[in-house]
């Protein structure tokens, strides 16, 4: 029961029955399992780059990055190959810490993609050794799974990896994936050098990705055995494409190709099942290039391997996916975050640009010029995926051809998801949702909204810190982080949201012409709070947004608190307005003053994942009613000051 309970909590499993769930079974509508054997390629003979003995065709991939990709390459010539310790694994369980087991696991594995794409540019077998190291490190560990990831599927619910038993997980398929290619590309040279070498390491891939895949159906990504109102997140197109690539790479028996190629679009189709056909990501933009991103990698090299024959790009809701990650940026690098989102971070160009290409959205090819050309590409950095690297080298004259362009909308309104963005000509973005307390990645946050003037943030989701045991377990909603008065929402009786697929939004409206999103968030407060009805509305105007909350409670207990989470240091030395500098540009929030005093509380940012986003503070401006009320109306304005 703990695993479970602790399971649920990390990854928001518990959601409202069929909560956004269409048996839409795509891929397998388009091709069963006998089609899937006769349309795949025979072999690796799908793969659409140069084999390594062709250097002509790796000068011509490589381009203008080659003499950069050897350069970064030979920073790890002389690498230092990390020890994973025991203690490292047994850290989580002590103190909480999941970074002292993954720096030096990150490290190794940005060591060895950076070397292969070296070796791959250059040719000359500078590289090799180093890699083939790289290779022997990874074969001689137990497990590639994270510390924090084990202790869900290992019989010991332990952080320390069990020799006796293999698990995929994220950064297990990240390196199935990379290790597969490593092996595509220099099985015969490594053979020259020793054959130990890629038999050691084929027979490993086989154990702990091929065969564990096929034999073990109880990992929750696979959603093979999918309960009613269960969440299917980023982990599962992530997953599955790691595993893809290797059936496609490794296997050369037939039938076993097709039988592992066909079981991942069971699965992957539980994936799109789960997501709403507005296709938003719930999970919020930093985790799209995990989710609709790893998607559509895992669609594109299906129809790689297939010669195109196995395809779903003209879906409505691939398109939709696709496009969520451009509508999402409000500018100069913000993004509208909820959840465990960060503020910060487009997305990357590459993608987004190959993923536009294939879904013919314009939107997002000329959005991924518009951040190519904010962060020129100088070097391909692969991380541990070796398949974007390679796809970046491909498209990236393309994309740099393409013309730049942000998406041009006044609003943009996601209906199932219950995301709304809106924009006027004053300068101002304003993005709100309403949706449940048990999304992906949540946190308790039904009805609160961000607000941009000119694209600096002003009123803020702050997002998380870095992730810890306690993120994911029992101790999540103890965070400030995931509560509710930790967001622009209202304390009600002293009590915050509550946590759970139940606390969800009512009569949500939206209005494009009035420019008016609205919602009852009573819904999303526990009994104690008392309340029958909490009306909120925004409407963005000409000059600002206006904000009105109509309510109506069993008992009024205590006044009730109206939380604003703001970036700016606040004035409050004028009754009825809080004054906040942004950019040299004065923003107003007027309150009633015979309704609420005002009070301000900084909020330190020590954790650094939280601190590169907003630096040293961020702050709280609390109005507390002045009297408590069961039944009444507040109104707030926001606007420029002139």
């Amino acid at each position: 029961m703990k695993k479970y309970f602790l399971l649920l909590a990390c990854l928001g499993l518990l959601t409202s029955p069929g909560y956004g769930y269409e048996k839409r079974d795509l891929l397998q509508k388009k091709a069963n399992l006998e089609q899937v054997r006769t349309r795949l390629l025979p072999n690796a003979n799908w793969v659409p780059y140069p084999a390594y003995t062709d250097r002509a065709g790796w000068e011509r991939l490589a381009g203008t990055f080659r003499q950069e990709q050897i350069s970064e390459g030979e920073k790890y010539l002389d690498f230092d190959w990390k020890i994973i310790k025991a203690t490292d694994y047994l850290e989580f369980e002590r103190s909480g810490s999941r970074t002292i087991m993954q720096d030096p696991f990150g490290a190794n594995s940005s060591a060895l993609s950076a070397l292969v794409l070296a070796e791959l540019c250059e040719g000359k077998g500078r590289f090799m050794d180093q890699i083939i190291n790289g290779v022997w490190v990874f074969s001689e560990m137990t497990s590639w799974v994270l510390s924090a990831h084990l202790g869900h599927y290992q019989k010991s619910q332990r952080s320390l990896p069990d020799h006796n038993e293999h698990v995929i997980d994220l950064t297990a398929g990240d390196l199935g994936s990379l290790l597969s290619w490593t092996y595509y590309f220099f099985k015969v040279p490594f053979d020259r050098v020793n054959p130990v070498i890629a038999q050691r390491l084929r027979q490993t891939l086989q154990e702990r990705i091929l065969d564990t895949y096929m034999q073990r159906s109880d990992f929750w990504w696979q959603a093979f055995d999918l309960k009613p109102g269960t969440t299917v997140n980023n982990w599962n197109p992530w997953c599955n494409f790691n595993v893809l690539t290797c059936f496609l790479l490794l296997e050369d028996d037939p039938a076993k190709r097709a039988a592992g190629v066909h079981r991942t679009m069971v699965s992957v189709d539980e994936f799109i099942n789960y997501t709403h056909t507005d296709g938003a990501c719930e999970e919020g933009p930093s985790y799209w290039g995990h989710a609709a991103g790893k998607l559509y990698d895992y669609l594109q090299i299906l129809s790689y391997a297939t010669g195109g024959q196995l395809s779903i790009f003209e879906e409505p809701i691939v398109k939709n996916m696709g496009e969520y990650i451009a509508n999402s940026y409000v500018g100069n690098g913000w993004v509208v975050n909820f959840a465990d989102a960060s503020a910060k971070g487009g997305g990357h160009p590459g993608i987004i640009f190959r993923y536009g290409q294939a879904v013919n959205s314009p939107v997002m090819t000329q959005f991924a010029a518009y951040l190519e050309q904010r962060h020129a590409t100088t070097a391909i950095n692969a991380g541990r995926d070796l398949f974007r690297a390679f796809e970046d080298l491909a498209y990236h004259e393309a994309l740099r051809k393409t013309p730049a362009a942000l998406p041009a909308y006044t609003s943009v309104w996601y209906p199932q998801t219950e995301f709304c963005y809106m924009k006027n000509g004053g300068g101002f973005f304003f993005a709100a949702k309403g949706g449940y307390n048990a999304e992906s990645h949540n946190h308790n946050d039904v009805g609160t909204f961000s607000l941009y003037l000119n694209s600096t943030p002003v009123f803020i989701d702050a997002g998380v810190g870095t992730y810890t045991r306690q993120t994911f377990g029992r101790e999540r909603y103890s965070i400030w982080t995931m509560q509710s008065n930790y967001h622009n929402l209202p304390l009600i009786n002293g009590v915050p949201q509550a946590q759970g697929r139940q606390y969800r939004s009512r009569s949500v409206v939206f209005d494009a012409q009035k420019q008016l999103f609205a919602l009852d968030l009573a819904g999303a407060y526990p009994d104690s709070a008392l309340v029958d009805s909490w009306r909120r509305s925004y409407r963005l105007v000409a000059d600002g947004l206006e904000i009105q909350d109509d309510y109506l409670l069993k008992a009024a207990k205590v006044p009730h608190q109206v939380h604003f989470l703001v970036w700016q240091k606040p004035d409050l030395s004028q009754p009825g307005a809080v004054l906040f500098d942004v950019d040299g540009q004065q923003v107003r929030l007027h309150y009633d003053a015979r309704q609420f005093t005002a009070q301000a509380e900084v909020i330190p940012q020590p954790d650094t994942r939280l601190s590169q986003v907003w630096g040293e503070a961020i702050h709280r401006v609390t109005l507390t009613a002045t009297k408590p009320s069961k039944k009444g109306k507040y109104l707030y304005r926001i606007s420029q000051v002139k």
